[in-house]
C-alpha cells in the first residue's frame, strides 16, 4: 500500500508528460502536490524533531531544493552565455565551416557533425544545443531532416552524462555523497564499453545518402572520442569528459580523413580564426585541467566551501572558487576578450541565455523538490524495498532503462538524475548491490533516454522545419538504438554486480 502511494507522484509525472503533453516545471509541480498529501496522511511525515512540526520540515525541503537548483544554475547560465556569444559572433559559422570542408562522403560527414560536432556541443552548453545546432547543418550538406535529426539525437547521447560541464551528475553527487571522480569514472566506462554501438548507428543511418567509407570509419571514430572521453572521467572528473573527448577525438579523426580521403571543393576558415571560435573551450578546457590536476591550486580553490544547515537534517554546500559554473565565467571572459568581444554584445548574449532560463528554473526546483521530500519522507525507501521484494538480483538488469525512462518522461538527464538517483541507490541499498554501480547505470541510462524523449524530438525538430507527424519518423529511427543501449547497459551492469558480488 505504502509503496503505491509513493509511485502516485511519477506516475503523475509520466501521464502529464507523455499523455498530456505537458512542460516539466508544471508536471513536477503536479507530481509534488500529490506527493506532499502522500508523505503526510500515509508515511506519517512530520519532519525532524527540531524542525518543531511539518511546516517547519517542509521549509528544510524547499531550502534543500532552491540550493541544489542555484547550484546547477551556476553552470547552465554562463554555459548558455558562451552558446550565444559564439553564435552571434560567427564563431559557431566557423566551425561549421570547418567540418564541412573535411569530407564530401555523407557517412563521414555524419560522423564529423552528428558525432563530433553534436557531442562538442553536449559538452559545452548541452539542454537542446546540439541537435539544435548540428541537426541543420546535416539538412544543409543534403540529408532529409528527419534523418538529420535522427542522426543528431543519437550521435551525442553518449555525451549527455556529462552534458553542460558535467551538469547531470552534480545532482547524483549532491544525493549520494560519492566521490564525483569515482562516480564520473564509472559512468564514463559504461559507455566507453559500449558507445561504439551508437557511432555504428550514425553510420547506418547515414548509409542511405550513399558513400564509401565503411564501418570501420565508425569505430574508429568511436574510438577517438571514448578513450580520451574514459580516461578524462577517471583522472581528471565529471567535468570535461564530453567537451575534451570530442575536441581531442575529432582532432585525430579529421587527421585521418585527410589521410585518406579527398577534401571537397571549397574554402577552409583560416588557423587563426578557428582558433579564436574555439577559444573559450579552450580556456575553459585548460582552466579545469589546471584546477583538477595541479595538487596545490586544486586544495586552494576547494578549500573554500559555503555551507549550511537547517535542523540538523536539511543540508547543503558548495565550493564556489572550485565550481565548474565558475570555470565557466572565466572561459565567457578569455573568450570575449580574446576576440575584443564588447560590452554590448556579453549583455545581448547574458540577456538571450537568461531568456531561456526560467522554465529551466521552475522544472529544476519542482523536480528537485519532489525528490527531497520523497527522500525525508521515507517513500523512495519504500519504492525500493518493493523493487527488491519484486525484482531481487535481476534489478541491475532495469537500472539503465530506469533511467532512461525518466530522461523520456521529464525530457532532461538532469531532471531524471534528481528523480531517480535516490531511489536506485536504496535500491541497491536494499539489496545488497554495489550503489556506485547502479548510481551510475542511472546516470548512462538517462543519457541515452535523451534521444527518444518526445520533448527533444519535437524541438530537434523544429530547427528543421518537422510538424508532429514527421516526429514520428524520427522516433522510429532513435527507437531501437536506444532499446538496445539499454539493454546492452542493463547485461554489462548485471555482469558487472555479480563480478563484484
Amino acid at each position: 500500500m505504502a509503496a503505491a502511494a509513493a509511485l502516485l507522484p511519477i506516475l503523475l509525472i509520466l501521464l502529464l508528460m507523455v499523455g498530456a503533453r505537458w512542460a516539466a516545471a508544471p508536471a513536477g509541480a503536479a507530481g509534488l502536490a500529490v506527493a506532499l498529501p502522500v508523505a503526510l496522511l500515509v508515511f506519517g511525515w512530520e519532519g525532524p524533531e527540531a524542525a518543531g512540526g511539518s511546516g517547519w520540515a517542509l521549509l528544510g525541503v524547499a531550502a534543500e531544493a532552491g540550493f541544489a537548483t542555484l547550484t546547477i544554475l551556476w553552470i547552465v547560465l554562463p554555459a548558455l552565455c558562451i552558446h550565444e556569444l559564439q553564435l552571434a559572433s560567427g564563431a559557431t559559422a566557423t566551425l561549421r565551416q570547418a567540418l564541412a570542408r573535411l569530407s564530401g562522403d555523407p557517412r563521414l560527414t555524419a560522423l564529423l557533425v552528428a558525432w563530433f560536432f553534436a557531442l562538442f556541443s553536449e559538452g559545452a552548453a548541452g539542454f537542446g544545443t546540439p541537435v539544435a545546432l548540428a541537426a541543420p547543418i546535416l539538412v544543409a550538406l543534403g540529408f532529409p531532416p528527419a534523418q538529420a535529426v535522427a542522426l543528431a539525437l543519437i550521435g551525442h547521447a553518449v555525451g549527455v552524462s556529462f552534458g553542460a560541464v558535467g551538469t547531470p551528475l552534480l545532482p547524483q553527487v549532491a544525493a549520494t555523497g560519492f566521490d564525483p571522480l569515482a562516480l564520473s569514472a564509472t559512468t564514463a566506462l559504461l559507455h566507453a564499453a559500449l558507445g561504439w554501438t551508437m557511432a555504428l548507428f550514425v553510420h547506418r543511418l547515414a548509409a542511405a545518402q550513399g558513400g564509401e567509407a565503411g564501418a570501420g570509419w565508425a569505430l574508429l571514430a568511436a574510438a577517438c572520442f571514448l578513450l580520451p572521453y574514459a580516461a578524462v572521467a577517471g583522472f581528471v572528473g565529471p567535468e570535461l569528459p564530453t567537451l575534451a573527448g570530442a575536441l581531442l577525438g575529432i582532432g585525430a579523426f579529421a587527421l585521418a580523413v585527410r589521410m585518406r580521403m579527398p577534401a571537397p571543393a571549397g574554402s577552409s576558415p583560416s588557423a587563426r580564426a578557428l582558433l579564436a571560435a574555439a577559444l573559450p573551450y579552450l580556456a575553459l578546457l585548460t582552466l579545469i585541467l589546471l584546477t583538477r590536476l595541479v595538487p596545490p591550486l586544486r586544495d586552494l580553490l576547494a578549500g573554500v566551501q559555503w555551507s549550511w544547515s537547517l535542523f540538523g537534517s536539511f543540508q547543503g554546500s558548495v565550493q564556489p572558487l572550485y565550481h565548474p559554473g565558475t570555470m565557466l565565467l572565466l572561459g565567457l571572459a578569455i573568450g570575449a576578450l580574446g576576440r575584443r568581444t564588447g560590452a554590448s554584445a556579453l549583455r545581448e548574449a547574458l540577456l538571450r541565455a537568461a531568456a531561456r532560463m526560467p522554465p529551466v528554473l521552475l522544472a529544476l526546483l519542482a523536480m528537485l523538490g519532489l525528490a527531497r521530500l520523497m527522500v525525508h519522507a521515507g517513500m523512495i525507501e519504500a519504492l525500493a524495498e518493493a523493487a527488491a521484494a519484486l525484482l531481487g538480483g535481476a534489478w541491475p538488469l532495469l537500472a539503465p532503462a530506469t533511467g532512461a525512462l525518466g530522461t523520456f518522461v521529464t525530457g532532461s538527464a538532469t531532471a531524471s538524475n534528481i528523480l531517480l538517483t535516490d531511489f536506485q541507490l536504496a535500491t541497491a541499498t536494499a539489496l545488497g548491490l554495489p550503489a556506485l554501480l547502479l548510481v551510475a547505470a542511472q546516470g548512462f541510462g538517462a543519457a541515452v533516454g535523451n534521444i527518444i524523449c518526445p520533448h527533444n524530438i519535437v524541438a530537434g525538430g523544429a530547427t528543421v522545419g518537422l510538424g508532429g507527424r514527421e516526429s514520428g519518423e524520427v522516433l522510429r529511427r532513435t527507437l531501437p538504438a536506444c532499446a538496445l543501449y539499454a539493454t546492452l547497459g542493463g547485461v554489462l551492469v548485471f555482469l558487472a554486480a555479480r563480478l563484484s558480488g
